[in-house]
């Protein structure tokens, strides 16, 4: 039998909550426990929590945090709960706490669950006209960055209704986002421990053009793509030294044949490695991974031969334009390339918090 967990974090929620936890206990789930973390909510809001303790005799759990740490951080609380007190819960769902996710909704996603119990199953909302803008361009946005990131079409990369496999909440614990960047790095961090994501339709409910909603559009934003940011400005200022380097080589030995290729690659992609290594390894992953130098270094080589043959083989095709500069732009291509490549590498692998032959 699927045995399921359900966790709402909340930051000064409303009436919308009680309503939402009687639902849920009238619908005859398989339910080990309803645990609703109050995220730092201040005391006007702690009536409705209130009520929720004084229910008697109902799988009913509400911890308190004594401020606000950010819905990743209420999320991973509650992941704890279960892994300590409720190990053989099948997965655990989430919501929000504003209303915006139906019983009905969560029951359609937990069949699909149930079909599927070791996949990410994904509440995904149909964005119309009547969705708020910020809504709207927030996911657009995130959408984009997963595709090109994690080779994964998601339409809905900011739903709070989710069910997740028991096994993928403990690798989830290790996760480092305390806030609304948390659920994007569990959409990015499954392909990387092997599970699959699967969509389920439910209703688009926003209610008051979706005031309750604690997002702060710029603050959280550059949280979620804070690490992407972070690795394209050192990839830039590594990718400037290379370049610079690459053509002053190029100078120097007047022709652009293969072997003259070659030798400015090496020359500019070495230096331009050790600029690279450093911002990577202290600014952008925090110092995390296993014997991230010889991986580091593994990558290099092999980015730099590929690119050395890449940048050749491009100029080679494009010889018949007779331009001084096409081994130059050729280079500049396939570096973009290699970028995105070298991205998911360097996070997946490299620069992983945890063995990159874990699985589930």
């Amino acid at each position: 039998m699927t045995l399921i967990g359900i966790i709402i974090p909340a930051l000064n929620p409303d009436q919308a909550l009680i309503c939402l936890t009687q639902d849920i206990l009238t619908a005859h789930f398989a339910l080990s426990q309803l645990v609703i973390v109050d995220d730092g909510s201040d005391a006007a809001h702690q009536p409705v929590f209130d009520q929720l303790t004084q229910l008697k005799n109902v799988p009913v759990t509400v911890l308190h945090n004594a401020h606000n740490l950010g819905k990743g951080a209420a999320l991973k609380i509650g992941f704890q709960f279960f892994a300590d007190h409720f190990p053989t819960t099948t997965g655990v769902a989430t919501l929000d706490a504003d209303g915006q996710h139906t019983v009905e909704a969560l029951s359609n996603c937990l069949h699909s669950f149930a079909q599927c119990p070791d996949h990410l199953i994904l509440g995904v909302r149909r964005f119309t006209n009547n969705v708020p803008f910020r809504s709207q361009f927030g996911n657009r946005l995130t959408s984009w960055l997963v595709r090109i990131i994690a080779h994964q079409t998601i339409s809905d990369t900011q739903t709070g209704l989710r069910v997740i496999p028991m096994a993928y909440v403990r690798q989830l614990l290790h996760f480092t986002g305390d806030h609304f960047e948390f659920e994007f790095e569990m959409l990015l961090g499954a392909q990387r421990y092997q599970v699959k994501i699967l969509e389920q339709p439910i209703p688009t409910i926003y209610i008051d053009g979706n005031q309750s909603s604690h997002f702060r559009v710029i603050h959280d934003s550059l949280a979620i793509y804070a690490q992407f940011f972070k690795f394209a400005a050192s990839s830039l200022a590594s990718f400037a030294v290379d370049i610079v380097l690459f053509e002053a080589c190029l100078l120097l030995l007047r022709n652009s044949q293969l072997h003259s290729i070659l030798i400015a690659t090496l020359i500019s992609r070495c230096l331009s490695a050790v600029v690279n290594y450093g911002l990577n390894r202290h600014l952008v992953f925090n110092r995390v991974g296993h014997q991230p130098l010889f991986k580091y270094a593994t990558l290099f080589l092999s980015q730099m031969a590929a690119s050395g043959y890449l940048t050749w083989g491009l100029t080679h095709f494009l010889a018949g334009y007779q331009s001084p500069i096409i081994p130059l732009l050729s280079k500049i291509v396939v570096d973009i390339m290699l970028f995105f490549i070298s991205y998911r590498i360097q996070r997946d692998i490299i620069f992983s918090e945890v063995p990159s032959d874990v699985h589930l």
